[in-house]
């Protein structure tokens, strides 16, 4: 099989190509990545170019990057987007073009090189938002109610993922997942951000009183779910993927990491809330029941494993440490203005 990741340098895109070459080492890989500032290089630098795996570095936004890509590609799974909802505040146009312009020039390539099965990855940021202390979730019958630039921009992608599934028959499959953490993660991001302040003994924003919940989904789950959509989904359908700790408040993820870092609760430092701060409960019994996968990390263990990484990598994410910090810095400013 020929495969086609985007975004194969961010977050989960890394996750997923390493994931796929140890379950699949038979496999082509092709790693298609712009580099944008959430990209790292280095990290499949273990991945020499060669029959089975090829890096190409491309813009999805510009159409003409299809002249780069190999014939006969079987399928095209598409992580590359924009997905950090701050920035998307700051600079809302990025979004549109990356995730809405650059869902669609893909989803042209698939249509127009055979119908190439398309898998899109999504979040569950397109649900909206549920009220503080709900018991309710999102599931995959959930009205689309974005609260963000990010989540919109989210939301047109899979409105255009489904348009292609039935106006040119394309095979397409959408997973909407929640929140992701685990290893390569930008420290830009809520749970690495936290992991490094305290490595470097810094104060822990917390937006609000930190009452907002969120499910948590550790990346190698997250992995194992698009495997199995892939080869067990059916084709026009969605799922959504979720964690083992569901409706997690931000303050009590932040108690748990500093509890297992073994630092101090003087570390929090409340800050003005987002606007537009949402709260996100995934459903995933749909594809529990169609599709027999659940998660395999608790909460503990997923975040053990994520503390350790970022202890053992501190060269890896300290340069983009520093410019990520510049980002919140600019936004404060901006918010006061």
């Amino acid at each position: 099989m020929k495969i086609l990741v985007t975004g194969g340098l961010g977050f989960i895109g890394t996750n997923f190509i390493r994931f796929w070459r140890k379950k699949y080492p038979q496999s082509t890989i092709i790693n298609l990545d712009k580099i944008t500032y959430a990209a790292n290089p280095e990290n499949l630098n273990d991945f020499s170019q060669g029959s089975k795996y090829q890096f190409i570095k491309e813009d999805i936004v510009n159409p003409d990057f299809t002249n780069r890509l190999p014939s006969l590609i079987d399928l095209i799974v598409h992580f590359a987007a924009e997905s950090h909802v701050d920035r998307s505040i700051n600079d809302p146009s990025l979004f549109v073009k990356t995730n809405v312009l650059g869902t669609y020039n893909l989803l042209n390539f698939a249509k127009n090189n055979g119908n190439i099965r398309f898998h899109h990855i999504s979040t569950d940021e397109v649900f909206g938002s549920l009220p503080l202390n709900s018991s309710n979730q999102f599931s995959e019958s959930t009205p689309y109610d974005p609260s963000s630039p990010y989540s919109a921009s989210k939301a047109a992608s899979d409105h255009l993922v489904r348009s292609f599934g039935k106006t040119f028959g394309l095979p397409t499959t959408i997973t909407n997942c929640s929140n992701n953490y685990g290893p390569y993660q930008h420290p830009e991001k809520f749970i690495p951000r936290l992991i490094t302040n305290l490595l470097e003994n810094q104060k822990i924003p917390v937006y609000g009183q930190g009452l907002n919940f969120r499910d948590w989904l550790y990346v190698d789950d997250h992995c194992s779910a698009i495997s199995a959509v892939i080869n067990r989904g059916k084709i026009g359908d969605t799922y959504c993927i979720g964690g083992l700790y569901q409706s997690t408040k931000n303050i009590d993820l932040v108690k748990k990491i500093i509890n297992l870092m073994g630092k101090d609760m003087s570390q929090i430092e409340y800050v003005a809330d987002r606007p537009a701060h949402d709260n996100y409960s995934v459903d995933w019994s749909k594809i529990k029941n169609d599709l027999g996968w659940q998660p395999q990390e608790t909460l503990d263990t997923g975040l053990k494993k994520t503390i350790e990484w970022y202890q053992t990598h501190q060269k890896w994410w300290q340069d983009s440490k520093k410019e990520a910090e510049k980002f919140y810095k600019n936004l404060a400013k901006q918010s006061k203005i």
